[in-house]
């Protein structure tokens, strides 16, 4: 375009509640808000409308002057309709649009294992969950990959959720090292909406804790304290979260620091029910789970509990009782349990509780590998209260050293547990699966039943002469005396059966040294099915 005129560039300067219309292409400099306008011109020149127009400085503010945004889903190949009609789209302003969304690093995180971001972290859970109780103020935090090392306590409040990179990714770090002036109970723990913790929660018309939800993320904690304590909360899911202590295998031959992934409390007013663990990990810690307080409802699945004393344990008193306090409703089902030097699963006077379909290795021997059946091994799952329940747990370790410890012990209790493959047990009743083994002409043994089980037995079998193919089945009585495995001890039977005809049979009973042993003698090759079952 040519050039019609030059002119001398004029300027004023002022507060901006003293800006006025500015002529064509005169500046005017806002003092108290460091934002610079020229003037637009007449209509007459040329300009689309009078007015002032802004120009960009390093103080403006440019998600208002970017105007509005509207969703337009253009990879589908179309613009997406978002407004009543096609020409009457929902605009927002870009400030809204990024506001969906909040980062920690908003707060001034930097998640960069050095600086400490307690401060930060609690700030942003106070401003987003806690300042206001609207929900619209309520917004999802986002935890960028990186260390956020903390030096106290973090305070998750109610409606808060959280979210990060990965269980390995994004981590908060508990680590007062080198001050000894900072102290932590926890890496984490539940807080009310004025982030007062237990035994305040509630206080000053507070709502409890409720309705949590962290997603991604890691609590770990150089010092040796408890990760997360979760008291009196309802409705919270903690999903592909890890828990990890500073233990190593040579510490965790003793509970002496008696630490775990996660606590619990609870209160009459304020119970806490109905928690979440789906995909985490427990590690580093001398219990992956424990508690001995009145809770319910609690869930353990796809879960990995490794490096630790015991994977969980759960205590209680007064069991059967009006009076009972302790966890109950716990469901622990499809995990992983490993390395864990004595038992996976403890439950010590807790009532109403549940183990099912978990699959346990190198547990329950000190850390000597998941079949060795050595005499001071523990049991894998230990239950001696009644109403509790172990259904279909596999086990790396073969039961050949059941008689020493076996690896579910019920300790004579009103308890159902079913070991996958191979038996059930209800109380002192014992079930083994049924077996199938040929024998041919001649005498043997068909089966040897260590002392150690127990000194009544019924063995329920039918055996098939091959040749005839005449069948006999009947039960085996055995009954022996129970003293200690290095006397004699007196054994009678009694052998009721019934046959179609004669199948040249005879079974016998015998004490050979600490065992009891079923012997045959067969006339004629046959086939053997029986099922042991252990009475007492």
């Amino acid at each position: 375009m040519a050039i019609v005129q030059i002119s001398r560039i004029t300027q004023r300067k002022g507060l901006s509640e003293n800006l006025p219309q500015l002529a064509g292409a005169e500046f005017g400099w806002v003092i108290d808000q460091r934002r610079l306008f020229i003037g637009n011109g007449t209509i007459q020149e040329g300009a689309p409308a009078i007015g002032n127009t802004e120009i960009l400085t390093q103080y403006s503010d440019i998600f208002a002057i970017a105007g509005a945004y509207t969703y337009k889903g253009e990879a589908g190949g179309y613009t997406v309709q978002t407004g009543p009609t096609p020409g009457d789209p929902i605009e927002r302003t870009l400030q809204s649009k990024l506001d969906d969304m909040a980062s920690i690093k908003d707060f001034g995180a930097t998640g960069d294992g050095d600086s400490d971001d307690t401060d930060a972290i609690n700030r942003a859970l106070f401003q987003m969950f806690c300042r206001e109780q609207n929900p619209q103020v309520r917004r999802s935090i986002f935890f960028p990959a990186g260390v956020y090392r903390v030096t106290s306590t973090i305070k998750i409040p109610p409606f808060c959720k959280l979210y990060g990179e990965g269980a390995r990714s994004s981590v908060i770090f508990l680590d007062t090292t080198g001050d000894s002036t900072l102290t932590a109970t926890y890496v984490a723990q539940t807080a009310d909406s004025l982030q007062q913790v237990y035994p305040n929660i509630g206080n000053n018309n507070a709502t409890a804790p409720t309705n949590i939800e962290i997603y991604d993320m890691g609590f770990q904690s150089a010092e040796t304290l408890n990760i997360v304590s979760i008291q009196e909360a309802t409705n919270v899911l903690f999903q592909d979260v890890a828990f990890i202590g500073p233990l190593v295998q040579a510490e965790l031959d003793t509970d002496v620091d008696d630490i775990s992934g996660a606590t619990f409390g609870s209160t009459t007013t304020y119970p806490t029910e109905n928690i979440s663990f789906t995909a985490c990990e427990f590690s580093g810690l001398t219990y992956g789970l424990s508690s001995d307080a009145a809770i319910s409802g609690i869930t353990v699945t796809d879960s990995k509990f490794n490096t630790l004393y015991q994977g969980v344990l759960l205590t209680g008193t007064g069991a059967g009782t009006a009076g009972y306090i302790g966890p109950q409703g716990f469901r622990i089902t499809q995990n992983l349990f490993d390395a864990i030097y004595a038992e996976g699963i403890e439950i010590d006077g807790a009532q109403n509780n549940m183990s099912g379909f978990n699959m346990f290795l190198d547990v329950a021997t000190k850390f000597r590998g998941g079949a060795y059946p050595a005499a001071d091994n523990f049991n894998v799952i230990l239950i001696d209260t009644d109403n509790n329940v172990s259904f279909g747990d596999m086990f790396e370790r073969d039961s050949s050293a059941d008689e020493l410890k076996a690896r579910i012990n019920i300790d004579n209790k009103k308890v159902f547990a079913m070991e996958a493959g191979e038996r059930y047990r209800f109380g002192t009743l014992v079930q083994e699966a049924g077996v199938l083994v040929d024998k041919t002409v001649g005498s043997g043994t068909l089966l040897t039943l260590p002392a150690a089980l127990g000194s009544a037995f019924e063995v329920r079998y039918n055996f098939k002469d091959l040749v005839t193919t005449q069948v006999r089945y009947g039960t085996l009585v055995i009954v022996s005396e129970d003293i200690d495995d290095s006397s004699t001890f007196p054994v009678s039977f009694t052998d009721d059966y019934t046959e179609n005809g004669p199948v040249g049979l005879t079974l016998s009973v015998s004490q050979v040294g600490s065992d009891i042993e079923v012997s045959y003698t067969i006339t004629a090759n046959g086939r053997f099915r029986y099922a042991v079952s252990t009475l007492g």
